[in-house]
């Protein structure tokens, strides 16, 4: 018979007077066929411990090979989704790979690789937006703030901005809703131009994000007021 590539365990009976039963004549009780675990099968922490295991080796390369190669497309598509363009999109994807290779000796195991790796991607993305966009003058906070009374110069005045930043934050979360928040709060607080919040957030209207945001800010300019006259 062909040597397989299974690893079998076998249990076969013994003779009544404690003789062992040559394996040809013995009929075996249980069989358990445990099969080599290939690879390409193991998990993504797997992979990355064999890979740790196996530093300096020529073997270690190959885990590291499966391992981004499962997840080049996820990062593509993602970055993809953020800038629009595929051209953009491929070369951010090979940045992203880059920088996580590099920090590979950062991830810890706390988290699922797919969920450190898709921090990275996120934030580089974003960078990289942000850095061919236009930023904006205010932040979220800060717009809302506008509304508000002036701050004079004063020994409190650092303390009285703490507050209005907390009045500001309040009056978003109690007067917008859902979608309304993440446009604006991406907007002004993540600095990203409208057509990318668009695509992020799968906005099918017309005006896409704007809508939103022009909404929103109609909708905080009310509270505002409403806020000074019942101060």
């Amino acid at each position: 018979m062909a040597a397989q590539s299974t690893s079998v365990a076998s249990i076969y009976t013994a003779s009544a007077q404690g003789h062992a039963v040559g394996v040809a004549a013995a009929r075996p009780e249980a069989v358990a066929i445990i099969p080599q675990m290939g690879w390409q099968e193991l998990t993504d922490e797997a992979l990355i411990a064999r890979y740790r295991a196996e530093a300096g080796q020529s073997s270690a390369e190959q885990y590291l090979n499966e391992l981004f190669r499962r997840h080049h497309t996820k990062v593509a598509r993602w970055c993809l989704s953020v800038t629009g363009d595929r051209e953009s999109a491929a070369d951010l994807a090979q940045e992203i790979c880059v920088k996580a290779y590099q920090n590979l000796s950062y991830f810890k195991g706390q988290s699922k690789f797919s969920t450190w790796l898709y921090s990275i991607t996120r934030n580089h993305c974003l960078n990289a937006v942000r850095s061919r966009a236009s930023a904006p003058d205010m932040d979220s906070d800060e717009l809302v703030m506008d509304t508000l009374p002036d701050v004079k110069d004063s020994p409190l005045a650092s303390v009285e901005r703490k507050q209005q930043a907390d009045i500001a934050r309040h009056l978003i979360n109690e007067t917008l809703e859902e979608t309304e928040k993440a446009v604006f709060t991406m907007h002004f607080g993540e600095e990203l131009p409208l057509d990318v919040i668009t695509r992020m957030l799968n906005l099918t209207n017309a005006s896409g994000a704007k809508a939103y945001l022009v909404s929103a800010k109609r909708k905080l300019d009310r509270a505002a007021k409403r806020w000074k006259a019942r101060a």
